[in-house]
Formats: C-alpha cells, structure tokens, sequence
C-alpha cells in the first residue's frame, strides 16, 4: 500500500472512529493544595523502592509516597529548579535540568553543567543524554562528555532517543535520524525525516515518531521507506506504551489522546472536558500497580487507573457535590446534592430537576417512590415533596384537507409536584427519614416523633392516622433511621442509640448491649439478620425476628473505620459500610464473621471520601450508589479484581546514637554477607525501613525481631530502635505487609558488636597469663623469702641448740662433778660406819661412774639407758643408806622406753634429792617411786617419795647454809628444753594436812629414735 492511501485510510480511520471513554476510569489530581512545590511537572518516574520522583518547572524537586511530598530545591544544592528529564538507576537518581545534569545519590547532589537536558537513555556502559545541543554520555568513568556525531546532530535539539537493538534513532528539532552508532564513525547515518520530531518509540517492529506540528509516522524498522502518517493529534509533546497495545499521546493543547497499536484506531481522550484541569500535558509513566500518572503543565499531576468505580460531581453534570440522599426508581437514580433540590441519573445521563417551587433550594434528606412510581422527598424545613406522575387524557385536534376538525384522545404523562408541610397539618417540616409502606406513608421527623398518614392529591387532603410521640414511649425524638422489617414492623434508631419497633401501634424498646449515647445511625434487614451502624461503635447484629443479642461484628480483619454511615448489602452477598474515610466492603461467613475487609479510598477510585448518612442504593442492575461529601460514586460489580502485588520492604537508614551512618549503601548490605563491625561503645542502634504502595501508603504494617526471638506484632511504624545491645553478633529482620495482609520476604541486616577489652577471650587469658605469673612470682618471692627466713631461723635454732647443746653440757658439767662429790662423800663415810660394804659401793659406783661417762657425751640416751643408770645410781645410794628404803620405777610409754630419747643425767638430781632429802630424813621406811608415761607429743615424768617435805628440808638446808646444786642445775636444763614452768613441785598431804612426802612431776618434749 502505498503511503498516500495509507494516509486516506487513517484519515477515514480518525473520521469514522467514535470517542469512548472506558468505564469506570479515574483521574485524582495532585496539585499544589496537596504539598507539590509547583503545578508545571514536566517529568514523572518511579525508583526501585517505589517512591514517584516528580521534576518541577520552577519547583525544583519532589518525591511522592503516596500521600506526602518531600522537596529539593537549588538551596539543598540542585543545579536548577527547573526540570525536565528524570532518570532512576539503583541509588541513584539522574536530574536533568535546564543548566545541565545532577546526580542525587541519598541526599547530595553531583552538579555538570551542560546544555538543557530533554531525556535520558540508559546502555549497558553508559547513559546518553539528549540536549538543547546534541548528544552526552555519563559515566563513573568518565563523567559527562559530549559525544561528536556530526555538525546538524551536534547543533540540534535532540527531543528523544531510541535504540532498537539495531539502530539508534533520534527525533530532533530538525527531523529524524537512524544510525547504527552514536559517535562519528558511524557507518550508517540517515536523516529520514526533516519535521520538527518530538517524540520516537518501538512497537512490535514499528518506529513510531511524532512530530511537534505535522502528524506521527510510523515505520518499518528494517525499512524505514514503508512508512505511513498519521495526521492527528497535533502539538505532541510525547508518547508512551501503555496496557500493551495502547499508545498514549501527551499533547500541550488538547491533553491525551489514545490509540490502539493495530490500525490507531482512537479509543479515547483525556482533556478538560473528562477531568484534566489543563490540557498541556508533558509525560504519561506507569507505575509498578499498572496506575498511569499524567505529568501536566499547570494542573499539577494526575493519577489515572481502571476501576469498578465511576464518580459524577459538579464537573460532569450534577448540581452540588454533597450527596445527602439516594434512591433507586424506576425511572431511574434520584438523588439530592447540596442545596439544589433533586437529580435523576439513567440511561441516557444526568437530568437535573426544575426549580419549579421553593423546596428546590433546601437539603433533602431522604428519598423513596411508591409501587406507582411516585417519588417521596423529606426536606430541611420544607416539609415533604410528593412528586406526582400519572397518566392523563389528552385532547388532540387535526384538521383534514377537506376543513373538517377531527378530535382525537391520547393518554399523556404528567409530573406534579405537591408540598406536604406543617401549613397543612403535617407534625413538622423537618423530616429525616420516608418509607412507603402498601396503605401508609411512614415519616420520621427530627425531633417530632414519627408520623403515619395518607395523602389524597386530587383533593390535596393529608389524613394522620397515627403520630408516636414522647405521649406514646418514643424518650428520644432525634430520629436517624426508619425501616420495615419482613414481618412489617416499623424499626427506628436515634441518635442517643435507643433501638425500637412499632408493631400494632405499640412502641416497643429492644436492649441493643450498647453503651448509652451511642448513635444508630443506619438499619439495615438481610435474611433473618438485622444490622446496626453506629458512630464510634462499628456494625451491630442479631437475629431480626428475635433481637434479644446483639453482637459487635468481629473477625480477622478490622474496619476500617467504626464511624459507620451506611450499610448494603450487594447481588454477590458483599456487606458494605460506608464510613468517613471511604467505604469497606466485607465479607462474612454463616457465623456473620469478618472474613475479610477490601477498603477503597480515594486512592482506589472512591474520590467521594466521606460517605452521608444513608446515601445509599442498589439499582436493578446490582450496581451500588453511595452518597458522599464530595460527589456520587457508583460501583459496578465485574470480575476484574485488582491482584495485590507481593510488597517489598527497604531499608532506609541505620543510625547509631541517632546519627545516620550515610556510607552503608543499604541495598548491598541487605541480605548479604556483610556484617556490620560496631565498637564496645556503639550499643544504641537504630533502623529505619519501608514499604511502598502508592494505592494505600497509609495501610502498610512491619514487625521485627533481633536475632532468634519472636516476631514483633505487626505496627505501622517503620522504626525500631535499641538501647544496650549485648556484644557479640546480631541479625536484625524485619517484614511488610500491605492492606491485604500480603506479606513481604523478610530482609535482614547483620552487625557485630566488639566486646570491651576486658571481655576479650585473648585479654582475659593474658590477665589470666598475668595473674598467674605474678601469683607465681610473688609466690617464688616468698618462697625464696621463707626459705631464707627458714634457713636464717634454721641457722638461729642450730645456734641456739648448739648454745642450748653447750648450756646442757655445761650444767651436766657441773651436775656431774656434783653427783661424783656426793657419792664419794658418802663412801668416805662407810670406812668409818661400814668398811665391809665399801668395797661392794665403790664397785658399784665404778661401774655407774663409767656408765655415766659414756652417756654424758651423747646429746641424748634412750629412756630405756636412763632407767637402767637410774637403777645403778638407786641401788649405790642404798648400800650407802643408814636407813633402809624401797622403790620402783613404772614404764607406761608409747613408744617403748627403748625408742624414746631423753637428755642424759636427767632424772637422776631429782632422785637424789628425793632420796637424801626426803627419804634419809624421814621418820619412816623410806619408799621411791618413779613412773613414766607419754601423750601425743609429750613424754611426763614423776617422782615422788614419802620424806619429811621437800619445803621442811629446804628450810633446814638453809640453815645449815647448804645448796642444792643439782635441783638447781636440772631444773635449769627443763627449762631450756621444755620452758618456763615445765616443773611442778608439790608436797603430798594427808586430809589432816599432816605432810607424807614430795612429789615432782615434769615433761619434756617426745622425741624417738625413728
């Protein structure tokens, strides 16, 4: 086909086509108003995270979660305020700008100066950028560099690039280039076209370029020369794929027109006449949800998406937007907006009612029709308007060609409007609420009570057959709500939350288990169950035919909102609530359990927000009407259900003791390998995360933990800080949900603590190490001091043993001499008394005399050799006796005497003296007794005899100026081997006190040969 009737068949395409808007499409407007910091936007695009970044003409700027805007402008360190393209790459995001290129990377700004920067075409190594004059490049490498094509490229606009995989296309001011590189040694460079081009896309194979004032071509890729034009629309500014095979055109004059991709056909426009404040539009981008957002210049930015909702407000046709009151007729939706009286909506559109009479101008609060068709209206202050229509006869006159006058009858409809108000005996002119019932019309009013009357409008006569006043039981007359059940009972709630029905003209009350002051706002009876909307209290319900129970409509998920308006239920068993902040709808179980809740705001296409009490209606064909402050929505029930898309939750910043640690590039550290090292100091850490969903920013919910504990409840917060971290390694996690409880993959971030330098395994075991030396050390040092301290007091002891050793052999010394003067004394006595004994004593004596010798030179003798001389030394001292005695010497020892070792000549000065100053002296036969025994450590002597006292013969001694050397001497040597008071000396008395002797009694230390 050749491209002149190419060009004659998409004219008659363009002639023949008919515009259709799409049902239910939706335009929410983002302007000024909302925080945007200018109402230019020349450029819209989305980051990975979610977040729409919005390129302003004089406003610098802005990102957009959803519900708020954050801005930049030159004082934060932007290039220039005035943008024009934007371009999102991992965590950075690429500005151009009337003065050149800013990279934002986290919150500063990377600044090139070049031409004005129209667009951005990301490659594998780079990306080119077109300008006010010819192409660039940006790399990390590199930076920003002009690229040299050719002289007409480098001095051209360049309003678009393309690359097909192939070529490289550029739409310039002055026409349309294809070349196979972007550089000067490009082996194929052709201008195609010479328009001013504006725009270029790929379509299946298909080049689509637009031009600013001279129509779209559209080209073969492989060959450009099988083209075609097409001549409308006109002033493109750009063009975009959207829904697969639709493209979408953004012109500065007549705002979007649509096209499908197959023969163009036009499948609608978007201007000012369909919601568009301005018809320059700048770009159309998608969003990761399939919502198209508008970029305008002047009008701010649009949000467009396909929903079951479509919205009707002052802009396409009503009088007012505040719905007060809807109801579904034959003939159509009625309802009443602001002050403007009554509109009725069907097939054919949106007919306002005539103000015919002054009840035109009020709120109309309620609405109804009657079997015959006839409408009801209840005013504020107006009273009641019974909208007539009947069937009336009807006189038509023709007149033949003869003259002659036929008269014919035809039925013909009229309307009549009839007042009904206090004028003609009505309870009040203000009433809340109408329902037709089949032999009465039932009103309830304000704060009247409730009327039951009958109207005959041909004789414009009221007949009151009933009025329910305080008289009749009704305490609270601030009616909100009058319905019938299926048993024909009358039901009223009221705004102080009194529950009751009439039934045989009886008001009857019913205990609903609220709290008092609790407004019923809306009734509603579904099957056999009736529900109840309250303010502040959620949706009520119990059995209709038995309210005895009332229950507080439960479940897995919560309203919304407990402020409930109106109630519905729709054809597929859906139960609606309309609420302040939109409307819900849920879905129960047979148990009237909360299933699930599907919330639609303003964000969901419900552009209405705040619903009016009992607005509300179903139509024949199951599409519901609901009333709001801000326009009338109707709902089409369909199939297509908008799939919620799995969320995904970033992390947005780690802060330690409140400062942001700015070099973590969290998108590297979440989920991976990475461990964060913090210092023993750095306890108190902070995370900051987020989900982006730009239908409902407001629903997203988190929940966290730390390390292997449980999950945190879910909370809207997305910060979660902590104080006092235990050392050593931790994972923090944290998961999204959206308003469908969909739920995000955990992601995680890991840090690690370092533990203080006295936790540390290495410095404790050094310490330990340390400890341990020092303990040893020191424990050598006193060793060695002990042992020099031992040997020194060693040394000393040997002294003093050695003098002790001297002491001992000096004092046997001088016993010896003693004990050897003393025999020899008395041997010298027996020549004279006993010659014939002398020579047996001096034998005797030689041989205790030798014996003696021996042992004085050892420093100790066994017990055993000192009995044995003791016994030798006795018996000498009995042959020299004048007076006979006896003795006995007694061994109880532990060792045997053999093994025990005593000092020599010990015993033997105390056996003397017992024997020559005891014994000899006394008046009876003399009798010696000597006993040993051992203790533990101990070795106990005793001596005793039966003389005249040891202190008597002492005290005749002195008399006679004599000494006793040898008591003297020993009892020395005790007391160098045992101690002070080591020898006891005591007389032995009878019970008279009369004196039988002397005991001596001492002990030395046990000392064995082993």
């Amino acid at each position: 086909m050749s491209p002149y009737l190419k060009y004659l068949f998409l004219c008659l395409c363009f002639a023949m086509a008919h515009q259709t808007v799409a049902q239910n499409s939706q335009l929410r407007a983002y302007t000024i108003e909302d925080g945007l910091p200018h109402s230019q936007v020349y450029d819209i695009v989305q980051d990975d995270m979610g977040y729409l970044w919005l390129g302003t003409q004089g406003g610098g700027l802005a990102n957009f979660d959803g519900d708020k805007f954050e801005v930049w402008n030159e004082s934060d360190g932007l290039l220039s305020n005035y943008i024009h393209a934007l371009y999102a790459s991992n965590d950075s995001l690429f500005i151009g700008s009337k003065k050149g290129l800013s990279v934002k990377v986290k919150n500063s700004f990377v600044n090139f100066e070049a031409p004005q920067i129209l667009q951005f075409h990301p490659s594998k190594k780079s990306i080119f950028i077109a300008t006010k004059k010819g192409v660039y490049s940006f790399s990390k490498e590199e930076n920003l560099k002009n690229i040299s094509i050719n002289p007409e490229i480098d001095a051209s606009e360049i309003n678009a690039m393309l690359f097909d995989g192939n070529y490289y296309w550029l739409a310039t001011n002055n026409g349309l280039w294809r070349l196979s590189e972007l550089n000067s040694s490009a082996l194929e460079m052709t201008k195609l076209e010479i328009y001013n081009f504006s725009a270029v896309l790929l379509q299946k194979g298909k080049i689509i370029a637009a031009t600013f004032d001279d129509g779209i071509f559209v080209l073969d890729s492989k060959n450009p020369a099988d083209s075609f034009l097409l001549p409308e629309p006109p002033r493109i500014n750009s063009m975009s794929i959207h829904n697969k095979n639709e493209l979408w055109i953004a012109t500065d004059n007549d705002g979007i027109t649509v096209l499908e991709t197959e023969k163009y056909a036009e499948i609608k426009r978007l201007n000012i006449s369909n919601g568009l404040s301005t018809n320059h539009v700048r770009r159309i981008r998608s969003d990761d949800r399939d919502n198209l957002w508008i970029a305008t210049s002047g009008g701010g930015f649009y949000k467009y998406f396909q929903n079951n909702f479509k919205h009707f407000d002052k802009t396409t046709g009503l009088k007012g937007n505040r719905i007060f009151a809807v109801h579904n007729a034959k003939d159509g939706v009625w309802l009443s907006s602001s002050e403007s009286g009554l509109t009725r909506i069907d097939s054919l559109g949106i007919h306002p009612i005539p103000n015919e009479n002054p009840f035109f101008d009020v709120k109309v609060k309620t609405i109804t029709s009657d079997a015959k068709g006839n409408v009801w209206a209840g005013s504020d202050d107006r009273g009641i308007l019974f909208r007539e229509t009947k069937m009336v006869d009807s006189l038509v006159y023709t007149v033949s060609s003869s003259l002659q006058i036929k008269i014919d009858t035809i039925s013909k409809e009229v309307t009549k409007n009839h007042i009904i108000d206090e004028s003609k005996g009505f309870l009040s002119d203000w009433v809340r609420k109408i329902v037709v019932d089949d032999n009465a019309i039932w009103a309830a009013t304000y704060a009247s009570g409730i009327v039951k009357f009958n109207y005959d409008s041909d004789t414009d006569s009221l007949m009151i057959q009933k009025t329910f006043g305080r008289q009749d039981g009704i305490t609270d007359l601030l009616i909100n709500d009058l319905a019938k059940d299926a048993k024909g009972r009358f039901w009223f709630s009221s705004k102080n939350g009194h529950l009751a029905f009439i039934a045989d003209d009886k008001v009857n009350y019913v205990e609903t288990e609220l709290k008092e002051q609790t407004a019923i706002g809306t009734l509603l009876f579904h099957d056999d169950t009736m529900f109840l909307g309250t303010s502040g209290k959620g949706i009520w319900y119990a059995n209709s035919s038995d309210p005895s129970n009332f229950q507080q409509l439960k479940g897995a998920k919560k309203l919304s909102s407990n402020n409930i308006y109106q109630l519905i239920f729709d054809d597929q068993g859906y139960l609606w609530a309309g609420t302040e902040r939109g409307i819900d709808k849920i879905e129960l179980n047979t148990a009237n359990e909360i299933i699930d809740v599907y919330h639609f705001g303003r964000n969901d296409g419900f552009l209405g927000i705040e619903t009016c009490l009992n607005a509300v209606d179903k139509d024949d064909k199951g599409n519901l009407w609901f009333g709001a402050i801000y326009g009338l929505t109707q709902h089409v029930p369909n199939e297509n259900v908008k799939i919620a898309v799995q969320p995904k939750v970033y992390f947005t910043g780690v802060e330690e003791r409140y400062k942001n640690i700015d070099s973590l590039n969290l998108k590297d550290w979440t989920n991976s390998d990475k461990i964060l090292q913090l210092t023993p100091e750095q306890t108190q850490l902070g995370f900051s995360f987020r989900t982006l969903d730009l239908d409902h920013p407001k629903e997203i919910e988190y929940r966290t933990k730390l390390d292997d504990t449980k999950w945190s409840p879910w909370v809207k917060e997305n910060k979660q800080n902590f104080a006092g971290l235990a050392f050593g390694s931790h994972t923090f996690s944290v998961q999204s949900r959206n308003y469908r409880w969909v739920e995000s993959s955990p992601i995680q971030f890991r840090f690690f603590i370092d533990s203080p330098l006295y936790k540390k395994d290495w410095f404790q075991w050094a310490v330990l190490t340390f400890i341990f030396l020092a303990l040893l050390g020191i424990s050598l040092f006193y060793i060695k001091k002990i042992k020099a301290k031992n040997k020194a007091a060693q040394e000393r002891l040997e002294t003093q043993n050695y003098l002790l050793s001297l002491e001992q052999k000096a004092l046997r010394l001088q016993m010896n001499p003693h004990f050897v003067f003393n025999v020899l004394n008395g041997i010298k006595a027996m020549a004279k008394s006993k010659p014939e004994k002398m020579n047996t004593t001096i034998n005797s004596f030689a041989v205790l005399l030798r014996e003696t010798l021996q042992n004085s030179r050892k420093e100790t003798i066994s017990l055993d050799q000192e009995i044995k001389a003791l016994r030798q030394y006795i018996e000498v001292e009995k042959l020299m006796a004048t007076k006979a005695f006896t003795y006995d010497i007694e061994v109880q020892t532990e060792p045997s005497a053999e093994e025990i070792l005593i000092p020599p000549m010990l015993i033997q000065p105390f056996v003397e003296n017992a024997i020559r100053h005891g014994i000899l002296k006394g008046d009876k036969e003399g009798v010696l007794q000597v006993s040993f025994h051992t203790s533990e450590t101990r070795l106990h002597c005793t001596i005793s005899d039966n003389g005249m006292g040891i202190f008597k013969s002492q005290s005749e001694k002195t008399k006679t100026d004599h000494q006793s050397m040898a008591l003297v001497v020993t009892k020395e040597r005790l007391e160098s081997i045992s101690g002070k008071n080591s020898l006891q000396i005591e007389e032995i008395k009878k019970e008279d006190g009369t004196i039988e002797g002397t005991e001596i009694a001492f002990e030395i230390p046990l000392l064995t040969d082993y």
